[in-house]
């Protein structure tokens, strides 16, 4: 995990400011902000991807293939802020194919990069959670 921490209180009615990157997790309702280009890279899929994000906030986004694109376990559903995101590239989109869940908006977390500042909202579907994967936390909200 890195030294970058959430913002105490991230006023959600507002905008983010001008570049800031602003990332909500559903269901968890976690949301982090942090400066565009500032987040440190440590191999989780691809730099500024929404497993990256998630890595170094200590969301839990299972990734059993290592953020490699090469299953679906990091499955998210983009709610919002689709337009600073990188576009779905063909080994991305065949993997999805088979995926459970699959939505207009759905998208691998190591695959889907943030491209600029900006508000975004990742629902991780509660099916697609692994608890039991070795080295991740076993926490499960009721």
């Amino acid at each position: 995990m890195s030294d970058h921490t959430p913002l105490p209180e991230v006023d959600l009615t507002k905008p983010p400011a001008p570049n800031i990157v602003r990332v909500t997790f559903q269901p968890e309702n976690k949301t982090v902000e942090f400066p565009f280009g500032t987040l440190p890279y440590d191999g989780h899929g691809q730099p500024m991807s929404f497993l990256d994000v998630a890595e170094n906030y200590g969301v839990f986004l299972d990734h059993a293939c290592g953020g490699v694109s090469a299953c679906t376990t990091c499955h998210i559903h983009l709610k919002e802020g689709a337009s600073g995101v990188s576009e779905a590239e063909d080994l991305e989109l065949d993997r999805l194919e088979l995926s459970p869940g699959l939505q207009l908006n759905s998208r691998l977390g190591c695959q889907c990069v943030i491209e600029k500042p900006g508000a975004y909202v990742a629902e991780i579907p509660a099916w697609n959670k692994n608890y039991v994967q070795e080295g991740k936390p076993a926490t499960v909200k009721k």
